[in-house]
């Protein structure tokens, strides 16, 4: 059967609209980030749960689109979507990072103006792959996955879950998956309790990579179970209220302070285990009958993964800005903060039409 002969669902709009507020949420995250000394001052505070937020609403979307889809598409078949549906970003990301990368020469990369080039173009070409690259390779020095696109770590640990989806646990009852659902939400709980959070998962080491398999199991395969479960109602202004309570958990000051590490680690726990399948229930179940409504979702949903992959490599320059300006207060950089979150934006839009769109419709109609 070809791929083709799978008709698009309807998507979920305000699942959508939801994923485009986490998307811009995790920008303001990033350009917070350089006036903060740990994850105990930082201004956005729980803005890394972003990304648990994006796990588990893919999730939820992977049961929807592809459960009942299994006797007509092979598992080649599956990835050759996937692929075609996340890779074009990614090489789009990891590009711009490269572009950018001895432009971003600061007090805090001391290793960049030491890189040679063909050691930048191979990190580039690994990063093309979104596999990890290891640390003999970290050129920035910040020890991550993916030294020229940051974020690119979580997207590796998106792949994985893909991976285990579509080659194993499709095929679990709601049972067996419901079992699994419990473990992993006690292995993340047990994990942000003890380390007073669940921030991490991208550095290719055993800690790190431990943190990353714990923080995709419970949601990703959380929302699965709940695409199957789940018997959406008809909710009026769910859109507002769920944007609404996704920016007060992500936004939410840290809780605990450096002597009760464990109060903040139960916040991220219930948010994770409880208040984000509850958002994704609402949003699911939430109606939108105005036609600014729908643009406006059908909006945030579209620019939200190319805005979370083009953001980081500009916001390099931003944090290398910040640090070679000693002394600068959030409030003097906030214009300037203002202006990139605009026109990541923008450039995510640009991307979007330019070339995510118009790639990803070649390469269905080549690659069938």
């Amino acid at each position: 059967m070809n791929n083709n002969d799978l008709a698009t669902k309807p998507h979920y709009p305000i699942l959508d609209g939801l994923r485009g507020v986490a998307a811009i949420i995790v920008v303001t995250f990033h350009l917070a980030e350089p006036f903060s000394t740990s994850n105990l001052d930082k201004f956005v505070n729980h803005g890394y749960l972003a990304v648990d937020f994006f796990f588990l609403l893919s999730g939820f979307v992977m049961g929807y689109a592809y459960d009942d889809r299994w006797n007509k598409m092979t598992i080649g078949g599956f990835f050759k979507r996937r692929i075609i549906r996340l890779q074009p970003m990614v090489v789009l990301g990891m590009t711009m990072g490269a572009i950018g990368f001895y432009y971003t020469d600061s007090t805090l990369w001391p290793l960049i103006h030491t890189v040679p080039l063909w050691k930048m173009l191979l990190v580039m070409l690994v990063g093309f792959t979104i596999l990890p690259v290891p640390l003999s390779l970290d050129i920035r020095g910040w020890e991550e996955m993916h030294p020229l696109n940051s974020v690119g770590w979580s997207l590796f640990f998106e792949y994985i879950a893909n991976i285990l989806y579509a080659v194993w646990i499709r095929k679990f009852s709601k049972t067996a998956l419901t079992i699994l659902v419990v473990i992993s939400a006690i292995a993340i709980a047990q994990l942000s309790i003890a380390n007073g959070d669940v921030s991490g998962g991208w550095t290719l080491n055993v800690t790190q990579v431990r943190i990353g398999f714990t923080r995709v199991m419970y949601p990703f395969f959380a929302g699965l179970l709940l695409s199957r479960i789940a018997k959406p109602s008809q909710i009026k202004n769910a859109f507002l209220w769920c944007s609404l309570l996704v920016a007060a958990v992500l936004y939410m000051p840290r809780i605990g302070g450096a002597e009760q590490l464990w109060l903040n680690g139960i916040y991220d726990a219930v948010c994770i285990v409880f208040v984000f399948p509850l958002i994704v229930y609402l949003g699911a179940s939430g109606l939108i009958e105005s036609q600014p409504g729908k643009k406006v979702c059908k909006f945030l949903g579209d620019i939200s993964y190319p805005l979370y992959m083009v953001h980081y490599p500009i916001v390099y320059f931003y944090v290398a800005w910040v640090s070679n300006n000693k002394g600068m207060t959030i409030g003097q950089a906030l214009p300037y903060a203002a202006a990139i979150l605009v026109g990541a934006t923008v450039l995510a839009y640009a991307a979007l039409k330019r070339y995510d769109e118009p790639l990803r419709k070649w390469l269905r109609e080549k690659l069938g």
